[in-house]
Order: structure tokens, then sequence, then C-alpha cells
């Protein structure tokens, strides 16, 4: 093995375990302040984290829609928990915008609570059912038959910027951890007029 060959095994080396170090977090919680580059949170579960914003970093806000607004073709996410009687029952639902596609589509285990889910898809029926309505939702590889309760929060995200970030606004935030424990967000949702984000 020649002396560049070596020297290439190392860098990739060293590549792969900077990758690795990168955790991918979720925090929740609510603003208890803010300078611009730097938020401050108070997390669902008590702790108090620092988040730094990365440069690229994108915000929204969410803004109330209604169950009726969700129709056969409509793109969403929804976070449900499995009933008695096996069938996933609606914590909230999440629309996307058309235009963006669904991200990580597909079916899978979330943190909202224990034992909860997260499906992201498009509706291919909507059916009533006692107390709401029953929904078809389509995804590449399978599709899930979720109950959708009346009032539960039916939400979608509009984009916004930094100015939106205030103490006391709730928020929820997609970031990486590195090895060193610095949280570094690359999209923050937060709450405006009552209305909070719903994954």
């Amino acid at each position: 093995m020649n002396r560049f060959t070596t020297l290439l095994l190392l860098a990739l080396f060293a590549l792969g375990g900077a990758a690795q170090a990168q955790e991918a977090v979720r925090l929740r919680g609510t603003i208890t302040a803010f300078d611009g580059n730097k938020l401050a949170v108070h997390t669902r579960e008590g702790a108090d984290v620092s988040v730094e914003l990365a440069a690229n970093a994108t915000v929204a806000y969410m803004k109330a829609l209604k169950l009726e607004d969700v129709k056969p073709g409509t793109a969403l996410g929804t976070s449900a928990v499995m009933g008695r009687d096996g069938k996933l029952i609606a914590r909230e639902l999440h629309l996307f915008n058309a235009d963006r596609g669904i991200p990580s589509e597909g079916h899978r285990p979330w943190d909202l609570e224990p034992g909860s889910s997260m499906t992201n898809a498009t509706v291919s029926a909507v059916a009533q059912a006692s107390g709401g309505r029953e929904i078809t939702l389509t995804y590449k590889g399978g599709s899930q038959q979720v109950i959708v309760p009346e009032g539960i929060p039916v939400v979608t995200a509009v984009e916004g910027d930094r100015s939106l970030l205030k103490a006391g606004e709730y928020v929820l935030v997609a970031a990486t951890r590195g090895a060193d424990g610095r949280i570094v967000a690359s999209r923050v949702q937060v709450s405006t007029d009552g209305v909070r984000p719903t994954h």
C-alpha cells in the first residue's frame, strides 16, 4: 500500500467517524430566550437546552386548518397510537405543502409519546367513523388506516423567519448533536396565536 492510498484511507476513516458522531435529535419545548443565533429551550422533559441555529436553518409557523380540509389526494403526516381494536388513532394531522412532495414518506415509530408512530403519506380515501373520520393513507410499499377523532389539531407549516422565535412560544426543533454535546438546529417549527407544532 503506497503513501497516497494510506493517507486517503485515513481521511475516509476520519470522515466516517465525524459522520457517526452526529446524532439526529428532536426537541420539543418552550423558548425561554433567543439572541438571533442561539435558542434557549425548556424542553417538555424539564431540561434547559441551548440550541445553535445553523446559518441556513429554516423557521416555520403553524396555521390551523379543519378536518374538512383533508380529502383524497391530500399529502399529510400523522402521529398516532394503536387503539384497543388494533386501529391507529391520530393524535394530530400535519398537512404538507403540495408543491414540496412528502418528506420521509412511509410509516415508522415516533417519539411523540410511548408507542406512537408517524405516517407520512397521501390520503387515498376518507370515510365517516364514530366520533370522526377514517382515512386511508397510502405510501410507497404500503398503506395504513387511521381513525381521526373530531377536535384533534389539524395544521400546516407556513415558512417564516427568526423574528417568530420569541420567549414563551412552543417549538419543535430538528437538530443534530455532536460528540461534544453541541446542538445545531436545521429547522424550527414555532407556535403562533396558540397554534402549536404537532409532531
